[in-house]
């Protein structure tokens, strides 16, 4: 007997990506699920299908989405099986951390300790490409910290679609960049800018089945990765030049 609709259906909640169906008791059948492309205005975001995306995140997706550096892989912060697979797409070890979204600057304050000198530096350059290291409170799940300092990467984007997703799931973003590492590469997100650069079309096809949903802003992705700045010190430090790292140079 041959699965329902609504088993289909079912087992697509439980895991979007993949489902093992029962045919007839006797054998498994693995059926991969690709990617659900989902069209959105890059500068006005259709308040309908941010809507279908943030139910999506809530029930544990992960998304290739694009914010103002590179396209990303993403899911809710709070959704720890998503985060997982993050981990596991990335082939991150235990001690890498991740960096996530946040919608602004008190948002940030809520899981991270910013003080004074941070703030004010924060303050000039966000909505931005910028990546700031601070210190994680316990609001922040551990599979997302770095384990030994116990500090968290955290990015407040200047893109419309990253910005009506994070109002809209009233939870911050998960955001590494779309590289899927070779056993001889190391993961950029707290580091170096990925070696391969792909078209649309073959960044899609190489994280198809990784991913469950695909936002399409009909623009060419780019890899000019942000600005990472140390703020766990007593005096800012710049750990990568990316975007927007003039700005920052001149003061830090």
């Amino acid at each position: 007997m041959l699965p329902t609709p609504l088993q289909f259906i079912l087992f697509d909640i439980v895991h979007p990506s993949s489902a093992k169906l029962r045919a007839d008791g006797l054998f498994t059948k693995i059926i991969t699920i690709m990617a659900k492309i989902i069209a959105i205005h890059p500068d006005n975001p259709q308040t309908r299908r941010i809507e279908e995306i943030k139910l999506a995140l809530l029930n544990g997706a992960i998304m290739l989405y694009p914010t103002d550096t590179v396209y990303a892989i993403g899911c809710d912060l709070n959704a720890k099986s998503a985060v997982e697979r993050v981990r596991q797409i990335k082939q991150l070890a235990n001690d890498k951390p991740l960096t996530f979204l946040c919608p602004s600057l008190s948002n940030v304050s809520t899981y991270a300790f910013v003080g004074d000198t941070s703030y004010r530096i924060m303050k000039r350059l966000i909505p931005g490409p910028y990546t700031f290291l601070l210190p994680a409170t316990k609001l922040v799940p551990r599979l997302v910290q770095n384990p030994k300092r116990k500090t968290t990467g955290i990015r407040v984007p200047n893109h419309p679609v990253c910005l009506a997703l994070l109002e809209a799931l009233g939870n911050p973003i998960i955001s590494t960049s779309a590289h899927v590492p070779t056993n001889e590469d190391e993961d950029e997100n707290i580091g170096r800018e990925g070696k391969s650069q792909l078209s649309w079309v073959e960044l899609c096809d190489a994280l198809d089945k990784m991913v469950d949903i695909i936002i399409d802003t009909g623009q060419e992705p780019t890899y000019q990765v942000s600005t990472i700045l140390d703020l766990t010190t007593a005096e800012p430090i710049i750990i990568r030049r990316g975007l927007g790292w003039e700005a920052v140079a001149a003061w830090v």
